[in-house]
Order: C-alpha cells, then sequence, then structure tokens
C-alpha cells in the first residue's frame, strides 16, 4: 500500500534578511514532535527563500509602480490586462507580474522571486544533512495559475535532492502498451499537494513530506529538468 504524509510547519519568527530558514525549519520539526528522517522532502516557500535572501524591494503602492517592478523582473511581457502581466522572468518562468508578490509582505515592500531557487534549495539541503547527518530533499515552491484553466497550484521553482521529472518513456502501462511521451513532473505534484496544508494566513512556510517513492531521490533540478526549452515550446 502507498500513502503520502504532509505535515504543515508553522513558525511564529517573521522572516527578514539573513534570517537562518535552517535554523527556523528544524525548530519547527521539533514543535510538530517530528524527527528528521531518512530522505524527507520539506517544502520551503519562495516568499521566506526571498526575505531571507534580501530579494524585497519597496513599493509606494501605486498601480505604476507595480507595474514598473513587474517589468523590470521580467525579460518580456507576453499580454498585457490592466496592471496584469503575463511574463516571462529571467528564470525562464511563465507567470502572472513576474511573482513578484504584495501580499504578507511589510508596508511598502514587495518581494521578488529568488535569484536562482535551485541554488537556495542544494544550499538549505546541504545545511540541513550538515546539521542532522540525515539525507534529505527540498523543493522551493510558489503559487502559479495555469493556462486556460481557473484556480492556482503551488509549483516548484527550485529543487536539491529529488529527480523533478519522471521519465516512463519506454516503459510499458498496465494494458502492456508502450509509453512513448510520458514524463510525470514529480516535483510540481509535490509542491500542489504540499500545498493543500499550506495555508496562507497560519503562518507555516514549510512542510514534510514523508512516504515518496524511493526511486524520487537524486540529483536534478527544475532549471534543467521543468523548465520547457524555447525549441521545444509550440507556444514561443
Amino acid at each position: 500500500m502507498s500513502e503520502l504524509r504532509l505535515v504543515a510547519l508553522a513558525t511564529k519568527v517573521k522572516v527578514q534578511r539573513e534570517d537562518d530558514l535552517v535554523t527556523l525549519l528544524l525548530d519547527a520539526v521539533a514543535q510538530a514532535n517530528e524527527e528528521v528522517r531518512h530522505h524527507d522532502l520539506f517544502i520551503v516557500t519562495s516568499k521566506v527563500v526571498s526575505k531571507s535572501e534580501g530579494q524585497v524591494v519597496p513599493f509606494d503602492g501605486s498601480d505604476e509602480d507595480k507595474v514598473a517592478i513587474v517589468e523590470r523582473e521580467s525579460v518580456r511581457v507576453l499580454r498585457r490586462r490592466g496592471t496584469l502581466r503575463i511574463t516571462e522572468t529571467r528564470h525562464g518562468f511563465i507567470n502572472a507580474n513576474a511573482g513578484v508578490d504584495l501580499s504578507n509582505t511589510d508596508e511598502g515592500t514587495a518581494v521578488l522571486l529568488p535569484v536562482d531557487s535551485d541554488r537556495s534549495a542544494r544550499r538549505l539541503r546541504g545545511e540541513i544533512g550538515r546539521r542532522t547527518g540525515v539525507e534529505v530533499a527540498v523543493l522551493i515552491t510558489d503559487t502559479f495559475g495555469r493556462a486556460w484553466r481557473q484556480g492556482v497550484t503551488d509549483v516548484a521553482l527550485g529543487s536539491a535532492g529529488l529527480k523533478p521529472l519522471l521519465d516512463l518513456r519506454g516503459t510499458l502501462d498496465a494494458n502492456g502498451r508502450l509509453l512513448e511521451a510520458t514524463e510525470v513532473a514529480v516535483a510540481d505534484e509535490i509542491a500542489g499537494a504540499a500545498n493543500l496544508v499550506l495555508h496562507k494566513a497560519a503562518g507555516t512556510p514549510f512542510a514534510l513530506v514523508r512516504g515518496l517513492d524511493e526511486s524520487f531521490f537524486g540529483p536534478g533540478s527544475i532549471q534543467e529538468s521543468i523548465v520547457r526549452k524555447k525549441n521545444d515550446d509550440l507556444f514561443r
């Protein structure tokens, strides 16, 4: 029987620049009466990563300043409607308003996406391993909309210790047919599932995911595995 466990990990600390996220995470694990186990996966929301890394800029509250910040964070604007921009970020993400976050931020500020979420995930994973002696994986996640579908869901922006894409090409389905195109975005599926326990107003910037298949763990990054290359994109 397969079973997956998701645990929200809360902190009362309001994360600021240069705060130690690993200390906050491990404290939250202890407060939840949990311990770090082999091949646990930890979700870390991009907002606390950005705040700890200083990815916060002044914002005067005006529509004009909002648009200016968004367009500075974009390498390309695909669509415009009022103050809404559908953008391509320097990371290669296609999302609304370049991921600029104006909710749950200090007055007069806007939070940008992390500069390199894969690198941040590797740093967090390495420090967790150093302090606990346990091999884990880390996903950095954020909330994105989806083209042609209502609603938002969380996706992975950075990954360390997890293979973000499960390649089933060349394997057989339940009827013995050869799979020719099936690649499963494991990192995004996990991020979306974890979002069910990460309530936006509950002070839960971390989550523990336990029970993942051992085959999911290994090297990989979101930039290498998930961001679609322009030559493979039928919409650009």
